[in-house]
């Protein structure tokens, strides 16, 4: 699906198709062409009516690539990434945009789910001034929107990592290293989606290219900024899921020591019984004990449980037990 936005004199409106002079750089027309999952013959109109690169346009039809900003010439390739997480599926995933910005157009290309585009396609049908700032601004406004999308899923990992502390701390539940390397996986996902998309954005907030004037480079800055907390936060979470992982295989180490030190103290136990019993099933002749048979197997239990007895009360004392 497709959708233009056009703003002309003072007003904005969605047109079905658009006029190929619009495009041209000495056009006061602002557009506004937004690409929802495109469909073959679609995806042709950015090759065609545009005129983009034919390595760009397949790039942004096939949707596979890491965030990055590239120059055309007479304009300008961007590829982001919108963040989405589903705690009910634990699905932590993100969705690549990609947008061509020129003199007086922007196109975004993505799968038709971006709430971020949603949401801005939204208030251009409201108000006018949205496509009046230009395409510039209009790509900021949809870029600002996919950053404050990030902040409460750093926050729902934040608060997973918390009570994953918790939980090698005060449980000793089994599965919690499955959840471990799920939260280490997600952490991962979001560095190396954050990581690159601050470098990018932070090539247009050092105006590296004309069409970024100076105004929308201090706007483009506090998104770096933006950005560049989220990386950080994004190496610290790394850092606490390794502590937590360490913590976790500690805990599993001393259980195992404990249960290993116990049976160690029951074959411990066992060993005098064993020893004695061997000697007397011997069929050799070995010193009698006093009274008869049924006297001496009681004088041998008692002497087996004194063994046992008193080897427990020293490993009491130990401190083995």
């Amino acid at each position: 699906m497709i959708r233009f936005f056009v703003h002309a004199h003072g007003a904005t409106e969605q047109v079905p198709e658009l006029n190929a002079s619009w495009l041209q750089p000495d056009s006061e027309v602002t557009i506004w062409a937004d690409f929802a999952e495109p469909t073959e013959e679609e995806g042709r109109l950015l090759s065609t009516l545009f005129g983009f690169h034919d390595l760009a346009v397949e790039s942004a039809l096939k949707r596979e690539t890491h965030p990055k900003i590239e120059s055309y010439g007479d304009h300008l390739y961007l590829v982001l990434h919108g963040i989405n997480f589903q705690k009910e599926q634990h699905l932590f995933d993100t969705h690549e945009t990609d947008f061509f910005l020129g003199p007086n157009y922007l196109v975004t290309v993505h799968d038709g789910l971006r709430r971020s585009i949603g949401h801005v396609a939204e208030l251009c049908e409201r108000t006018s001034h949205i496509l009046a700032e230009g395409p510039v601004a209009l790509l900021h406004r949809i870029v600002d929107t996919m950053v404050d999308h990030y902040r409460p899923e750093s926050d729902e990992l934040e608060e997973r990592l918390d009570d994953l502390e918790k939980s090698v701390i005060e449980s000793t539940r089994d599965g919690l290293m499955g959840d471990i390397l799920a939260v280490k996986r997600d952490i991962s996902t979001l560095r190396r989606i954050v990581v690159p998309q601050r470098d990018a954005v932070g090539r247009l907030a050092r105006r590296e290219f004309e069409i970024i004037n100076q105004e929308m480079a201090y706007r483009f800055r506090d998104v770096y900024d933006q950005f560049a907390r989220i990386a950080d936060d994004a190496i610290v979470f790394q850092d606490r899921v390794t502590g937590i992982l360490d913590a976790h295989l500690a805990s599993v180490s001393n259980r195992l020591a404990d249960v290993s030190r116990l049976l160690a103290v029951i074959a411990t136990l066992f060993g005098p019984l064993t020893v004695i019993t061997g000697l007397f099933g011997m069929n050799v002749p070995l010193p009698s004990l006093g009274g008869e048979g049924t006297t001496q197997f009681w004088e041998v239990v008692g002497v087996m449980l004194i063994s046992c007895a008193g080897m427990y009360f020293w490993f009491k004392k130990s401190g083995w037990l």
